[in-house]
């Protein structure tokens, strides 16, 4: 995601927000995530960190199609998607995959700001 935020127009960054939604509520406290934040250098106001009950967690990864399951009690296994919604809450775009060329994600994201 730090990634996509340095490809992103500077003159749209202060219309994005980018949220990272923990799948692991008794591990990620408010503490745990602001730390995670230092140390991942995203503290600046774009970023937004958010956890959930497990309850919660399993509703809203089911609307986005997010797959995850606790394999231990410390690790989980999920996949990995990334969905751009435009100022409405309506998403526009969705990326699946660790690693791969995000341009239509950026693309999506400078898109909506423009619009």
């Amino acid at each position: 995601m730090r990634n996509i935020k340095k490809r992103v127009a500077e003159k749209n960054l202060e219309n994005v927000k980018f949220i990272m939604v923990s799948i692991d509520p008794e591990t990620d406290t408010p503490q745990r995530l602001k730390q995670f934040s230092k140390e991942n250098f995203m503290q600046d106001n774009q970023w937004m960190f958010l956890r959930g009950t497990p309850g919660d967690n399993g509703e809203f990864a089911a609307v986005l199609a997010v797959s995850y399951k606790q394999i231990s009690t410390i690790d989980f296994s999920h996949s990995n998607i990334l969905s751009v919604f435009d100022k409405n809450g309506v998403m526009v775009h969705q990326q699946e995959g660790l690693g791969v060329d995000n341009e239509e994600t950026v693309a999506a994201i400078n898109l909506e700001i423009s619009n």
